[in-house]
């Protein structure tokens, strides 16, 4: 009899979701497979990788792309799932009758930035290795002119736009989730001005925005942002009822169960469900998930495990959490946006939506690592709140010429709807989004 152990690894990932621009799939398999994490930093576009060579396995990916992993014991030995949702790891052990080998805190996420290095030898199989491979130089700009700052780091947010609408998007209508912040409205302005200059129809774009039950700050905002700028033609509002919210199936579809990316998620949802309903083949939307955590512009006071030194002191805090080598660091959960960019990609994905998301692309994030965050505020809250406004706008004066309206920040949950129906579909404690959760894995086990 043979004794020796045989490892299987079921990949059940869509490379297809990927976007890389300057080689195929397969070819960047085999940079990852190299291990070399200079070579995998230079694939270009947003990924989610898995390679084999042997007994070991590595994988990587981008923000905008999740992936998870499950190791289960067979009699001949170890098999590595690899999948982009724990579900569909849950349904791939059912069907082959492992399902009792199965708790969802067992899956793990690879971080973001990362290659995750995987061997399987048997029982037990030894901890992952990280070794990173983004590493975007901080504070590397000169703090002299700011305008310079916005120019250089819209630029690098323009480039991926215009990547993408050449090399995916280039057929078909394309929509904005557009709240008419700072994000969304910079992303609506640049896709604008980019189909002009490649030539194409801007007749292709809308901006969307939600409205619950007809109220909602945001849609009077985005109005009065597109007006502004002479383009309220391209304004299209999705009016949907408060009946319609179901933060309990964003627990489903996200996967996860904090409470402000269950409230994004939960209007996320009715949004693309809005726009499925009005028009059936609609594909293409973008988004400006991940601007605010490239300026670092969310309140401090609101989370007592920050300060604004942990925030400005830490490399890409708000878009990797604490880090995989951190006592915070949780294996089921990458941090940061890592994790929550779920809240984004998933409902989109459910619903039959291509999204993207270039905030989060490394060559954008790259550019706002290098912004001199310390000597443009001087540890000063105010100044970084308002820091976000000053450099986006500037930068798209520079590429535009367009003056972008700035608005103060508002969360995505809280401009959609009235603030009394908000109190009234949401619970207050986090510890009800992550019971929801906990009951969802019950019932399926």
């Amino acid at each position: 009899m043979n004794h020796e152990y045989i490892s299987r690894v079921i990949d059940l990932t869509h490379p297809e979701k990927n976007i890389i621009h300057n080689m195929t799939n397969e070819e960047a398999r085999q940079v990852l497979q190299s291990g070399d994490s200079d070579a995998v930093r230079k694939i270009d576009g947003q990924f989610a990788l898995l390679s084999v060579e042997g007994k070991t396995i590595r994988l990587a990916r981008s923000i905008g792309r999740p992936l998870r992993y499950f190791i289960a014991k067979r009699m001949e030995g170890p098999s590595l799932i690899v999948a982009e949702r724990i579900d569909v790891i849950y349904e791939y052990l059912k069907a082959e009758g492992l399902d009792d080998q199965y708790h969802p805190s067992y899956t793990r996420m690879v971080p973001a930035h990362y290659i995750t290095t995987i061997q399987l030898l048997g029982c037990p199989d030894p901890n992952p290795v990280y070794d990173r491979f983004f590493t975007p130089a901080r504070n590397k700009y000169p703090v002299d002119d700011l305008d310079k700052l916005g120019a250089v780091y819209m630029e690098a947010l323009y480039a991926e736009i215009k990547k993408w609408l050449k090399n995916r998007a280039t057929t078909g209508p394309i929509g904005v989730s557009f709240s008419a912040g700072v994000d969304s409205g910079s992303v609506f302005l640049l896709t604008y001005h980019a189909l002009l200059e490649l030539g194409e129809s801007p007749s292709r774009l809308k901006a969307f925005t939600l409205s619950v039950d007809g109220g909602g700050a945001d849609v009077l905002q985005a109005r009065d942002f597109l007006e502004k700028v002479g383009l309220g033609l391209f304004l299209e509002e999705i009016e949907v009822s408060s009946a319609a919210l179901d933060w309990k199936n964003a627990v489903r579809i996200t996967e996860d169960y904090k409470a402000l990316d269950i409230q994004s998620a939960t209007m996320n949802l009715a949004l693309l469900q809005g726009i499925r309903e009005r028009y059936p083949n609609w594909k293409y939307v973008l988004d400006g998930d991940g601007g605010d955590e490239n300026m670092k512009d969310y309140p401090i006071e609101e989370n007592p495990e920050l300060t604004i030194r942990s925030v400005l002191n830490n490399l890409m805090l708000y878009q990797e959490g604490w880090g995989v080598f951190s006592m915070k660091h949780s294996v089921t959960y990458s941090g940061g946006l890592s994790r929550s960019h779920t809240r984004t990609s998933a409902p989109a994905d459910a619903l039959g939506f291509e999204g993207f998301s270039p905030y989060t692309l490394p060559n954008v994030i790259e550019i706002a690592e290098g912004l001199p965050f310390i000597e443009l505020t001087e540890w000063s809250h105010e100044k970084l709140y308002d820091l976000k406004g000053s450099v986006v706008a500037s930068g798209i004066k520079a590429i535009t010429g367009m003056d972008m309206p700035v608005f103060a920040k508002r969360r995505f949950q809280h401009g959609a709807v009235e603030q009394p129906v908000f109190h009234q579909i949401f619970p207050v404690k986090d510890s009800t989004y992550r019971k929801a959760f906990q009951v969802m894995y019950e019932q399926l086990s």
